[in-house]
């Protein structure tokens, strides 16, 4: 695993200097970039669907989503070999799903994906039953359960998109079945 953590960590982090490089471009762009966001409901919003990840509401928010972001996308990385398949599905179905059912207004930000890797972690480590995956998802539970919990609770006046966090997660959580359902074992079956 630590080989493949290695061997991925460019990709990682060129994913995420991309995030800062939309932030800083953002920053001198005439436009507001944030605009791209998942709107849900509209036709402009159905452009944030694959730009979420990217667009982030000032320096606070893009730092608070650095680290996780790195540290879950290591964790996935050095766990799948196709984990890219797996951050679009994420970031597809968490949008979708966020475009069709989240609160009105315009969602910016990473951690819909962070809480789609949380959940895929932990749901897929528990349905595999192997040690790696189960390790990385108790590990993760551990490192993120208190936030995962707290950051898809509904806050009156709060900016925080908490149905982004638990749209994010759903779709983690989704995939995770899908995938681990998808390549399970045959089903053993007894021979009367």
């Amino acid at each position: 695993m630590i080989h493949r953590i290695r061997e991925e960590l460019k990709d990682v982090l060129a994913f995420v200097g991309v995030t800062w490089c939309v932030f800083f471009l953002g920053l001198v762009a005439p436009f507001n970039l944030d605009s791209f966001g998942v709107t849900p409901r509209t036709l402009v919003g159905l452009v944030g669907i694959p730009a979420v990840p990217f667009l982030h509401a000032n320096l606070a928010h893009l730092l608070g989503n650095t680290i996780p972001l790195i540290v879950l996308l290591l964790l996935l990385a050095g766990s799948r070999a196709k984990y890219w398949a797996i951050v679009v599905s994420i970031v597809l179905l968490g949008g979708v799903l966020l475009w069709c059912f989240g609160r009105q207004g315009t969602h910016v930000g990473a951690s819909g994906l962070i809480y789609g890797l949380a959940g895929f972690l932990i749901i897929s480590g528990f349905l595999e039953k192997r040690i790696v995956p189960l390790v990385i998802a108790v590990t993760v539970g551990f490192l993120y359960g208190g936030t995962l919990l707290w950051g898809i609770v509904p806050r009156l006046g709060s900016h925080v998109s908490w149905d982004g966090h638990f749209y994010g997660a759903i779709a983690g959580g989704i995939t995770a079945y899908l995938l681990t359902k998808g390549s399970g074992k045959p089903r053993r079956t007894r021979q009367k």
